[in-house]
């Protein structure tokens, strides 16, 4: 399997924001957001095996593991690196960009997912049967770029009937929606949705890698 990079930081993004986690970021994505932070994932990256990546997971000593991207599962090795993950004891996170396939995903895995919104420029990319495989302890991530995503969104979670399927996240796109518009948006709303601010562009230098 090719990979961009292994590093271990704190989580930035979902429920498990704040916690010390190991990323492995593999190499390729199949989409082309107008606010992708990752764009060096592309094509930057280095073959390794199974085996090579869980012995770099483990010299951490860190008990979290995020397979992300990029897009994950363009590999195909990246469902099996899963499972080798969760055998060896780590709890797994796999985040996806919504656009491909999680059925054949280790079931003991939390998927945090994706959907891309109109703002994106990707949303006709998505698979939406994904949202009938969502489990409540899975997460679904918007990231909003403005005002009209926003009410987009609102409508997407109503006629999808998200609510209690599982964790819906908003994000404000970063450097385009200011974080206290769209939690004012969420409050004057009473969304049932949680704000997700990537905290790791707040603790360092926003295009810092590795971090």
């Amino acid at each position: 399997m090719k990979v961009c990079e292994i590093f271990a930081s704190i989580q930035g993004e979902s429920t498990y924001a704040g916690l010390p986690c190991v990323f492995v970021r593999m190499t390729g994505c199949n989409l082309r957001c107008a606010y992708c932070d990752t764009a060096y994932a592309y094509e930057e990256g280095k073959e390794m095996s199974g085996n090579e990546v869980l012995q770099a997971v483990q010299s951490y000593g860190i008990g979290l593991a995020e397979i992300t991207g990029g897009e994950p599962l363009l590999q195909r090795d990246t469902i099996p690196l899963a499972t080798k993950l969760l055998d060896s004891g780590f709890r797994v996170l796999i985040e996806t960009n919504g656009s491909m396939d999680i059925r054949d995903v280790d079931k003991r895995a939390v998927i945090i997912m994706d959907i891309k919104t109109p703002k994106s420029g990707m949303f006709g990319n998505m698979a939406l049967g994904n949202l009938d495989l969502l489990r409540e302890r899975d997460e679904l991530k918007f990231v909003v770029a403005d005002r009209e995503d926003y009410d987009w969104v609102v409508r997407f979670m109503r006629d999808y009937h998200l609510p209690g399927k599982c964790t819906v996240l908003l994000s404000p796109a970063y450097g385009m929606l200011p974080a206290e518009a769209l939690s004012q948006w969420i409050m004057e709303d009473r969304l049932p949705a949680r704000l997700n601010l990537q905290i790791h562009k707040y603790i360092y230098p926003p295009d810092r890698r590795g971090v």
